[in-house]
């Protein structure tokens, strides 16, 4: 019924209790997840996982928030992309909160993952932290909607979320959102339409509540459709098995791998 669309299952604290982490994901009814590269040194791992699980699937990209590492170039990247576990590009996107000085480095590697995403036809996993204005203006110049793709962890503005998604972009809404303090971010969910809507738990972080402070993990992202539910009006399994219908859409994945109802 319900997919994580982004984690992290490669990090510390997770992959040494992975069997666990699989079990609970079947028995919470998450029936898949998009495990999500954040540098080029560590892909290896998270397409072994995609590899070793039907239930995962994996992208290739560098966080913004890495600094001295292996740039990647729209060359590497179409060649990740080439598995057919990898469907996405990313986590790519703009962080101007962690980092600071001159960060025209992180505007370049941004617009080389939408070049190589757009090259190969798959969606774009966007990290953005102040940074809207930058965000939004360098999709829309490197033509995201020939790509589509998502915002990750929304936490930007109503006025954020209406120019995303007149660029086509999804968006995709963390634990965050059971947060008592996230009203503004809750008002963003009764705005955007249940059919460019996705949920995620970013795993190992921002666990949603009741387990607030945890690790985090892909079985706890029937809590984020618990609330995005009371705030559409609808039962929580309408919000499971549109966002699954929508993380399919987006991702090509209607006919690689039916999603059990």
């Amino acid at each position: 019924m319900f997919t994580d669309s982004h984690c992290h299952l490669d990090f510390p604290g997770l992959i040494e209790q992975l069997p666990d982490i699989l079990s609970r994901m079947q028995a919470a009814q998450v029936h898949q997840a998009l495990c999500i590269s954040v540098q080029l040194e560590e892909f290896p791992n998270v397409l072994a996982l995609a590899e070793q699980h039907p239930q995962l699937w994996a992208t290739a990209g560098v966080h913004p928030d890495y600094e001295n590492i292996t740039e990647p170039s729209v060359e590497t990247l179409l060649e990740l992309a080439k598995h057919p576990k990898v469907i996405g590009i990313g986590e790519t996107g703009l962080d101007y909160f962690r980092l600071k000085g001159d960060l025209e480095w992180q505007r370049k590697r941004f617009r080389v993952h939408l070049q190589a995403a757009r090259a190969c036809k798959k969606p774009v996993i966007v990290h953005t932290r102040a940074a809207g204005e930058d965000t939004l203006a360098i999709l829309a110049e490197e033509k995201v909607q020939e790509c589509g793709g998502i915002i990750h962890c929304f936490t930007e503005s109503l006025d954020f979320a209406k120019r995303a998604l007149d660029l086509g972009m999804y968006i995709s809404f963390s634990g965050i959102v059971t947060f008592k303090n996230a009203a503004d971010l809750r008002e963003v969910a009764r705005y955007v339409p249940l059919d460019r809507m996705l949920i995620e738990t970013d795993s190992p972080y921002l666990a949603p509540v009741p387990h607030r402070g945890k690790t985090n993990e892909p079985s706890f992202v029937p809590h984020v459709a618990k609330v995005l539910a009371q705030e559409k009006q609808c039962d929580v399994e309408q919000i499971g098995l549109q966002t699954t219908a929508n993380f399919n859409a987006l991702f090509g994945l209607e006919g690689a791998r039916q999603v059990a109802h």
